[in-house]
């Protein structure tokens, strides 16, 4: 009699990887990797994606590949539709599989908090599409922008306003502003530096990097000022329409350019009721991250809400760390009797944000000590290139930015649109 149990992945970011990881060489299990893409990809660096400084292949890597080490381990291209706890079983957009165990990585999506607006009109910056959207709507705006006559459409078109301080929206509006000051008027020397629009940092806190040291926000608000970014505290976006963003203060700024960092939300899906919800929809689970009212389903990363962590009563942080322990916390439970599993306890090894060349802050655990400038720049860019998923992809990342230091320049601004094809 075969004793080995299916084990269904759905979601291949950092917490479905690092499962299967650590399951690979245990014959007990069969792993099913669910994901909508074939690849996975470097959250942390999509913004460089974005603004042409990184070329995507950079920073993803097909499934396939990664799992042709892993025996045990097999890939399904998919999206996940429903849940069936009864029959142990999903639906997926293509078909179904079944399961002995199911496990949930499927991660966070742009939250608009419910402005039909800004959902259909601003530009996310969640997953590669996006970035390869955002990258070709700017640069085609920046191409319209040489054309155009009125100087009031040309400062729409070369103005960008970008919702949400976090660590998305200080690397991008800094990125933002270095290819204002090092390249643009390089590549457009139609546009006079005066045409140059502004670049808005927009938040409703009272500080950029909210979840980070006191002594990092000062450093980070000062230096992207420094670069010319105008930051807006303490100020939301309540609208976007007719070319206006419209703020909470009352006040408006006029930008075709809305680029949304503001928040997420996680992922569900039918079969997970609403009463295993928790704040920002995530599924509300015990210490062994299994999802309130189920045995054989759990639930790792932004995508879980560990309800009895009297450390995190809000949830642990939606970052890289929290769903990698989780992940090698829940491997580590599966391998051995069920009697002897250990509750998650997460272990914090600090934040950093990348501002700009040579400026970047770092936040050791627990805040005791801050480190800013070339150094946490060079710490940040050490940690992101170790944190790709193979040594090609390392090399190439390091490559890139060699370059970009020397020459304040790259070369991945090409405007590259899918065409669709009738099926």
């Amino acid at each position: 009699m075969d004793d080995t149990q299916t084990v269904v992945i759905v979601g291949g970011g950092f917490a479905g990887l690092e499962l299967i990881k650590r399951l690979s060489n245990d014959k007990r299990y069969k792993l099913i990797l669910v994901d909508a893409n074939n690849y996975n990809f470097f959250p942390p660096l999509i913004y460089q994606v974005s603004a042409g400084f990184m070329e995507p292949s950079a920073i993803s890597y097909p499934f396939r590949k990664i799992l042709r080490k892993h025996k045990n381990a097999r890939f399904r291209l998919g999206a996940l539709q429903s849940i069936h706890p009864q029959e142990n079983k999903i639906k997926l957009n293509n078909g179904e599989l079944h399961y002995d165990k199911l496990v949930l990585a499927t991660g966070a999506e742009t939250n608009y908090f419910g402005n039909e607006n800004i959902a259909k009109f601003s530009l996310p910056m969640k997953t590669i599409s996006d970035a390869l959207s955002l990258r070709n709507v700017i640069f085609t705006r920046l191409d319209r922008a040489t054309r155009m006559k009125d100087p009031v459409h040309r400062k729409r078109h070369l103005t960008f306003v970008i919702a949400g301080a976090g660590p998305t929206g200080v690397e991008l509006s800094g990125i933002f502003a270095e290819m204002r000051e090092h390249i643009l008027q390089k590549d457009y020397p139609e546009l006079a530096k005066e045409d140059l629009g502004e670049i808005y940092l927009l938040d409703g806190n009272d500080t950029v990097l909210a979840p980070m040291s006191s002594e990092s926000q000062r450093y980070t608000h000062k230096k992207l000022e420094e670069l010319g970014v105008q930051i807006r505290l303490n100020t939301r976006v309540d609208d976007f329409k007719d070319n206006v963003v419209y703020l909470s203060d009352g006040t408006t700024i006029e930008s075709i350019n809305l680029i949304w960092a503001a928040g997420v939300s996680a992922k569900t899906f039918e079969g997970i009721p609403a009463e295993a919800l928790g704040p920002g929809r995530r599924m509300k689970t015990n210490g062994f991250n299994q999802v309130e009212g189920f045995e054989n389903i759990f639930a790792l990363g932004d995508g879980a809400f560990i309800a009895d962590d009297p450390e995190y009563p809000h949830g642990h942080p939606q970052l890289a760390q929290p769903a990698l322990q989780q992940a090698k916390n829940l491997a580590s439970n599966l391998k051995r009797p069920k009697e002897q599993w250990k509750r998650f306890s997460y272990k914090d090894l600090g934040a950093m944000a990348i501002i700009g060349r040579n400026k970047a802050v770092m936040d050791t655990p627990g805040q005791k000590t801050t480190f800013k400038g070339f150094f946490a720049w060079l710490i940040w860019i050490f940690i992101h290139i170790m944190g790709l998923v193979n040594f090609k992809n390392r090399v190439r990342t390091f490559y890139n930015w060699i370059g970009y230091y020397i020459y304040k320049d790259q070369y991945f601004r090409m405007i590259i649109k899918p065409r669709e094809r009738e099926q």
